[in-house]
């Protein structure tokens, strides 16, 4: 008999999360706080200014990096978003919630082409109702919980968010970005979303997810709440205020960004059949995208202050990321990850290390940085640490990165990624593992290993696995265990690739 996990929420099981939650009369007195999760789509780990962004324009993300926790090695446990987004609703990596591809992925109408090496495996085309929310467990400790945006785990409704553990779903359904047709105009409003309603004509999206957010929190009353802002930006379709776009294009001409060629094709990536869709951006200048961005930074400017007037900052924890690295290889190609390596749907660091600030009033000290590696597996275990939750119990594969809050050192663990499909951005399949400093990426058609000391080298210029053979193989067995023990889905041969034949 198949055990429904959600159930087992009820009997107040203890989890098998490595961490442990202390519970008394003391603590118990103290107000639950509040829990504001800020997921942007597509956004890179350089896109802020507080990152390095010159041109790009966010003083209001770059003050709650201030007032809090900066993380300069915060990893999306895959470079596309629903595997991602999967991760972060249940602590688990994407081969256990078997969602290992952006849904329905590039193969549903795309697999198998005389150029691709290999074949993808059929993958999970939703998130399981017996798959345990960070949602629901809230839900059952007393929370109020809600989504404002972007779901992106499952076509039928049956698996959208109200049925997944949150109370209000406000524009969270099957699609991964803003829909346009000849009755929807993406991030304007209509919108054409069946989970939002329409704003009037001509109203952003953006601004429209905020202010649903907003809404819930002053309707709350004295009930501890849990908000996913997941905002569907910055994703394609490239659409942004005209005003703030205007204002971008007279940024870049005043820094002489117009001038400069945006694009290359000179990349060992690109080959010469390959249609003018792959170009890698080299510098960041889209005036499109930094209006969409900067919409964003206004709404968080606009949230942080409400939170003030209503009395709940004091007590509200804000946590902000990503779920995969800035698009920069393809379908426009609207910014550059630079130090970063490639972008969006590859394993090197532009596709997979994402921006993380997170702001826990009296637990962080401000403008704090740390430097040790996380993954998005691990915000599951972490929220209900800072919650006082009783954990379910299920088996996560993150820990709680609470003992970061005080000091940057915690035990040291590999983390893992697996991704055996080809995205739509030009990138060749593989899994990768990071533990310490190294890195290592087993490319599936290359059929060989590649190591990067990132330490020394954030951009992965200079693949060192023939100078150190001892330690890809130590990592490269690890990787291959965890697969094993997490019976990964490898890929199979192409019968009909059209390439030399294999050694």
């Amino acid at each position: 008999m198949k055990i429904n996990l959600k159930s087992a929420i009820g009997f107040g099981a203890i989890a098998l999360t490595p961490f442990t939650t202390v519970h008394n009369s003391e603590k118990s007195e103290k107000p639950k706080p509040n829990v504001i999760f800020i997921l942007l789509d597509d956004f890179g780990y350089a896109d802020l200014g507080c990152y390095g962004s010159r041109y790009y324009k966010t003083p209001n993300i770059d003050r709650l990096a201030r007032e809090g926790i900066r993380f300069t090695n915060a990893y999306a446990a895959c470079p596309v978003s629903s595997p991602t987004r999967a991760s972060i609703m249940t602590g688990r990596y994407p081969v256990n919630t078997g969602i290992t591809d952006w849904i329905p992925g590039r193969q549903a109408t795309n697999s198998g082409r005389p150029d691709d090496k290999l074949i993808a495996l059929p993958f999970k085309l939703q998130l399981d109702y017996e798959e345990v929310t960070i949602a629901e467990v809230l839900k059952k400790n007393g929370y109020s919980t809600m989504i404002s945006g972007k779901w992106h785990l499952g076509a039928d409704p049956k698996y959208w968010p109200e049925n997944q553990g949150f109370d209000i779903n406000k524009g969270g359904y099957s699609a991964g970005q803003p829909n346009r047709s000849n009755t929807s105009n993406g991030y304007f409003s209509p919108y054409g979303n069946p989970r939002l309603e329409d704003g009037p004509e001509g109203e952003y999206l953006t601004d429209r997810q905020t202010d649903e957010a907003i809404s819930f929190i002053e309707n709350s009353g004295n009930t501890p709440f849990f908000v996913y802002l997941s905002y569907y930006a910055v994703h394609n379709p490239m659409q942004g205020k005209e005003q703030l776009v205007r204002e971008f294009t007279q940024k870049a001409d005043s820094m002489g960004l117009t001038k400069s060629g945006a694009f290359t094709r000179e990349k060992e990536w690109i080959r010469e059949s390959m249609s003018d869709n792959f170009k890698e951006r080299i510098i960041q200048s889209n005036p499109v995208y930094a209006a969409m961005i900067y919409s964003v930074d206004q709404n968080i400017g606009k949230l942080v202050a409400r939170l003030r007037e209503l009395g709940l900052d004091k007590n509200t924890v804000l946590i902000f990321t990503s779920d995969n690295g800035g698009l920069s290889t393809s379908e426009g190609s609207p910014t550059c990850n630079s130090p970063l390596r490639a972008g969006k749907g590859w394993l090197y660091e532009g596709g997979i290390r994402v921006p993380l600030i997170i702001k826990y009033p009296g637990k962080t000290i401000s403008g704090t940085e740390r430097k040790t590696p996380v993954s998005s597996v691990d915000f599951f275990s972490t929220i209900i640490e800072m919650t006082g939750s009783v954990p379910p119990s299920v088996k996560t594969d993150g820990v709680s990165i609470m003992p970061l809050l005080k000091k940057d050192r915690m035990k040291s663990r590999p983390l893992f990624w697996h991704y055996p499909h080809y995205s739509n951005q030009g990138v060749e399949p593989g899994s990768a593992i990071r533990l310490g400093k190294y890195k290592l990426i087993d490319n599936f058609e290359k059929g060989r290993q590649e190591l990067y000391d990132l330490e020394t080298d954030i951009s992965e210029k200079n693949d060192i696995s023939s100078l150190k053979p001892e330690k890809t193989r130590e990592l490269f067995n690890l990787l291959k265990d965890w697969r094993n023990k997490t019976n990964a889905k490898m890929m199979e041969q192409n019968p009909n690739w059209n390439g030399p034949p294999t050694p």
